[in-house]
C-alpha cells in the first residue's frame, strides 16, 4: 500500500491527540488520552514532561489500531502543541524539572513590573505581543531569582511541541510562532532576545533552540522514537507552528487579502486576523496581544486572547448543578445545555451586559489587568436564569468585538471554532456583535489539522498553503449564520457602554485585588 497518511499530534493542555489524515484533509482516524498538571499553592501550575512524552507515544502506538496499516503509509507526522510555559532540558535531553505550563502565575509580578518599565515600549514594538505571566521569557527571570540551580543545570529552553519534536526527533528547536512572539522580532522571523538582558538573566540567551521552519524543513523518526510509537525510523517529522496558528490554519484562517477572522471559543477565547504582510500588523495602544509567525510567506497572525471563554458559561451551569445537587438532584453540563440555545434566543437581547472576567488571573486581551474580575451590568428582580445566560453570551461576543477592534478594521467573514461553536445561540450573538457572517468548519480537531497541513506542504504534496487550504479546509465549511439586523443596530450600541464600562472598573478592580490580598486600598 502506497504512503498516503499525514499524522497530526496536538498536545493541548487537557488532552493529547493524534490524527490520521488523507491527503485531501479527511480525518482517518483519532486516538486521544487526558492530560494532567499540578497546582500548587505558590501559583505555580506544572507538568510531567516524561509522562507527557509518553502519553504522546501512547496515542500514536492506539492510532495505529484505528487505521489499516498505519506503519506504511505514514508520509509524515506534525507536531503542535500548548503554548507559552517553559519546558527545560538539560545536556543529556532529560527534563531539568517538570514544565510551567502557560497557566503558571508564579512570574506574574515580574511580568507586571515589566510592562510598566521603560523597555517594554520597545519589547511590544519587536515583538508585536504583550508580556505577562505565561511567557518563558519572564519565567526564566523567575528561575534566576528563586531557583539558579535549576538554570544552571539547563541545557534548552522548549515549548510543549519542541519537547515532543525533541523525543521523536533528537533534534533541539523552536518554530517561529514562539520563538517571535517570545524573544524575537516579527518583521525579520528571527531571535532578538533583548529583554532577557532587560529582566536581569542574559545568561538565558544561551538556552535558546534554533529556529526550525516546519514549512520549509523536517528531521527523521529517531530509532527510539519508532521503537516506542511503532511507525518506520526516519519518517519525516515536523515541527508545527503553535498551537493557536494551527488551529486557525486548520479553522479557515488562511485568506490572502486579511479579510477572515477566526475566533476560538474554548476554554479560553482567542480572536485571530491574518495580517497579508508586516506593514499591515497594527499594535494597539495597550500594548497586548501577540503577533505570530504564519506559515506563508510574509503573513502573520494577529491575536488577542480572552483568558476566559466558555469558562463563563461553565461557571453559570455549574451555579445550577450546586443548587440542583443540594435538592438531591444530580446533572452534568450536558444535560443542562440541553434546550439551552432556544431558551436564551427567547430572551430579549442586550438587557443585560456580561463582562465575561471570570479567570482568576484577570484578563489579557485586549487590555491587560491582573484584577479584572467578571460582573453583570443593569441587574432587576424581573430576570432570570435565562437572562443571565444570554447576557454571558453576548458578553463574550462583546469581548471577540473588543478584541478584533484593537486589531484593526472588523474581519469581514468569521470562523468560529471550539466547543462554543457547537452553539447557535453563540454563533448568532457572535454573528450580530461583529456584523459580518459566522461560518464553521465541521472538523473537530481544528489544531491537529493545521499541524498536518504544515507538513503536506514541507512534503510537496501541496505547492502551496493557498492550494492546501482550498482542499483541506474550504470544502468542510459550514452554512452561514448571518447578522440579525435588529440586534446587529442594539449591540452597536451596546458595545461603547460595555468598553466605558470597563474602563471605568479599572480602578476598583485595583483596590480590590489590594484589598484581597490583605493590603488596604
Amino acid at each position: 500500500m502506497s504512503a498516503d497518511v499525514i499524522i497530526g499530534i496536538d498536545a493541548g493542555t487537557s488532552v493529547i491527540k493524534s490524527v490520521a489524515f488523507s491527503m485531501q484533509g479527511r480525518q482517518l482516524g483519532v486516538a486521544a488520552t487526558a492530560n494532567s498538571y499540578t497546582t500548587l499553592k505558590n501559583g505555580g501550575v506544572e507538568q510531567d514532561m516524561a509522562r507527557t512524552w509518553k502519553d504522546a507515544a501512547q496515542t500514536l502506538r492506539d492510532l495505529a489500531d484505528k487505521v489499516d496499516n498505519l506503519n506504511s503509509r505514514v508520509i509524515a507526522i506534525a507536531v503542535t502543541g500548548q503554548g507559552d510555559g517553559m519546558w527545560l532540558i538539560d545536556k543529556e535531553g532529560e527534563p531539568v524539572a517538570p514544565a510551567w505550563l502557560w497557566l503558571d502565575s508564579r512570574a506574574a509580578a515580574i511580568a507586571e513590573d515589566f510592562t510598566r518599565s521603560p523597555a517594554y515600549a520597545a519589547h511590544y514594538e519587536r515583538t508585536g505581543t504583550g508580556v505577562n505571566a505565561c511567557q518563558q521569557n519572564v519565567q526564566l527571570a523567575w528561575l534566576k531569582r528563586h531557583a539558579p540551580e535549576i538554570l544552571g543545570k539547563t541545557e534548552s529552553a522548549h515549548h510543549c511541541k519542541d519537547w515532543l519534536y525533541f523525543k521523536l526527533t533528537g533534534e533541539r528547536a523552536c518554530d517561529p510562532s514562539e520563538a517571535n512572539f517570545t524573544f524575537g522580532n516579527y518583521r525579520t522571523r528571527d531571535y532578538g532576545p533583548q529583554i532577557l538582558d532587560e529582566l536581569g538573566v542574559p545568561e538565558a540567551k544561551r538556552l535558546l533552540p534554533p529556529i526550525v521552519d516546519g514549512i520549509q524543513q523536517s528531521h527523521g523518526l529517531s530509532l527510539d522514537a519508532a521503537q516506542a510509537i511503532g511507525l518506520a525510523a526516519g519518517t519525516p517529522v515536523v515541527l508545527g507552528y503553535v498551537d493557536v496558528v494551527c488551529t486557525g490554519l486548520g479553522g479557515g484562517l488562511f485568506d490572502r487579502e486579511g479579510r477572515v477572522g477566526c475566533s476560538i471559543a474554548g476554554s479560553t477565547g482567542m480572536h485571530m486576523r491574518l495580517a497579508p504582510s508586516a506593514e499591515a500588523v497594527k499594535l494597539n495602544a495597550e500594548r497586548t496581544g501577540y503577533t505570530m509567525a504564519f506559515p506563508a510567506p510574509g503573513m502573520l497572525a494577529q491575536m488577542q486572547s480572552n483568558m476566559a471563554s466558555t469558562l463563563n458559561i461553565d461557571w453559570l451551569l455549574d451555579l445550577a448543578r450546586d443548587l440542583l445537587a443540594s435538592q438531591g438532584v444530580e446533572r452534568s453540563r450536558t444535560d443542562l445545555l440541553s434546550g439551552l440555545d432556544d431558551r436564551v434566543l427567547a430572551r430579549p437581547a442586550g438587557q443585560l451586559l456580561y463582562h465575561p472576567y471570570i479567570s482568576q488571573a484577570g484578563e489579557r486581551g485586549p487590555f491587560l489587568d491582573a484584577g479584572a474580575r467578571a460582573q453583570f451590568t443593569g441587574l432587576d428582580a424581573s430576570m432570570g436564569y435565562a437572562d443571565l445566560m444570554r447576557a454571558v453570551f453576548e458578553g463574550l461576543a462583546f469581548a471577540a468585538r473588543d478584541c478584533y477592534a484593537a486589531m484593526g478594521p472588523l474581519p469581514q467573514d468569521i470562523r468560529l471554532t471550539g466547543g462554543g461553536a457547537r452553539s447557535k445561540a453563540l454563533r448568532l450573538m457572535f454573528a450580530s456583535a461583529l456584523n459580518a457572517p459566522v461560518r464553521s468548519v465541521e472538523r473537530e480537531e481544528a489544531g491537529a489539522a493545521g499541524a498536518a497541513m504544515i507538513a503536506v506542504v514541507q512534503q510537496k504534496v501541496y505547492p502551496s498553503m493557498a492550494e492546501c487550504a482550498a482542499k483541506w479546509v474550504d470544502p468542510l465549511l459550514g452554512p452561514e449564520t448571518k447578522p440579525d439586523a435588529v440586534i446587529a443596530k442594539h449591540f452597536d450600541a451596546l458595545f461603547p457602554i460595555y468598553r466605558e464600562t470597563r474602563d471605568q472598573m479599572r480602578p476598583i478592580w485595583r483596590a480590590l485585588q489590594i484589598l484581597r490580598q490583605g493590603g488596604h486600598a
